[in-house]
């Protein structure tokens, strides 16, 4: 097992990771993913354990089923307590994302995850990511690498 820091929700049966400096939106990008139907799995820092050829996330166990709202504090949420990992987002400045980018992908334990680079305070970002978690879902030779 492995403890990596980021926010991870649950949208459509997939665990999708969002990772980026302290600030960057993870907790915020993640609140409107939840507003829209997805489950919080952790905020802040995810575990992250291998299944066969799977990764699981789930939440440390003190953090589990709170996540910090700026302006709010630390709030709780409707929570899944663990999914497959599918999805990593890495958020990133305005510019740096591609238009039309080539598959991507990073390791946790040995196991290749599909990796997307968003701007996440782009009003599509969540969009985005939903499209891409139900993409991966319903055609998974498509998101494999």
């Amino acid at each position: 097992m492995i403890q990596v820091h980021g926010t991870c929700v649950e949208l459509a049966g997939l665990a999708v990771l969002l990772r980026g400096a302290p600030g960057s939106g993870k907790s915020d990008l993640a609140l409107r993913l939840i507003d829209g139907g997805a489950r919080l799995i952790a905020d802040d820092r995810v575990d992250l354990r291998s299944r066969g050829t799977e990764l699981i996330a789930s939440a440390p166990i003190p953090i589990a089923g709170r996540i910090e709202v700026r302006g709010l504090g630390i709030v709780e949420v409707s929570t899944v307590a663990e999914a497959r990992l599918g999805l990593v987002v890495d958020l990133v400045a305005p510019g740096r994302v591609e238009r039309l980018p080539e598959s991507a992908a990073c390791d946790f334990l040995g196991i290749q995850v599909r990796r997307l680079e968003l701007v996440p305070f782009e009003a599509s970002a969540a969009a985005k990511i939903r499209m891409a978690a139900r993409g991966f879902v319903h055609h998974p030779a498509a998101g494999a690498l």
